[in-house]
């Protein structure tokens, strides 16, 4: 077994969290995938290994990976937000064409946020670094034909009607 894995295990049982074959799963899925994936891909890639696992059950063991600091929530202002089972602090490319997310470690990251607490007297909460443009997929799509379809070459991105069961906030 990965070691994250034993250690997120270990994590829950130690705050009080029921330890579940299911929590367990998309959490391994998570940190084994260089993919940023939807909760609906999660959902998806689990659903034979997990039958009886429900959309709500993703939603709310994202939430508790997040809230943990476990995984990073990527939400990219109207797309349907994805999410890192990479801890290390790295970039994140994200594609304007395919919106495919690929991560790049960058040597000197952890430096941006001890500038805007040295300079700038900031409190740094949390930190994202990203970057858009165009992947390499796409752009060798677009030499070989320039009218070729964005997302011909990519899967398509997953359409939203798993956000219906997101579980909503209450009080």
């Amino acid at each position: 077994m990965n070691h994250r894995v034993q250690a997120f295990r270990e994590l829950l049982a130690a705050r009080g969290y029921r330890v579940t074959p299911q929590r367990v799963g998309i959490y391994e899925y998570l940190v084994t995938t260089d993919e940023h994936p939807s909760a609906e891909e999660i959902y998806r890639a689990l659903q034979d290994r997990y039958p009886t696992m429900s959309p709500a059950t993703v939603y709310k063991t994202l939430d508790l990976l997040v809230e943990l600091g476990l995984v990073g929530e990527l939400a990219f202002g109207g797309e349907v937000t994805r999410y890192d089972g990479q801890p290390d602090l790295h970039l994140n490319m994200v594609c304007l064409q395919c919106r495919r997310i690929l991560d790049l470690p960058v040597e000197g990251l952890e430096r941006v946020a001890q500038v805007a607490r040295e300079k700038a007297g900031f409190q740094v909460l949390r930190e994202r670094h990203e970057v858009y443009g165009i992947c390499p997929s796409c752009q060798r799509v677009n030499r070989a034909d320039p009218a070729a379809d964005d997302q011909a070459h990519h899967e398509a991105e997953p359409s939203r009607p798993l956000e219906e069961h997101r579980p909503q906030e209450v009080g």
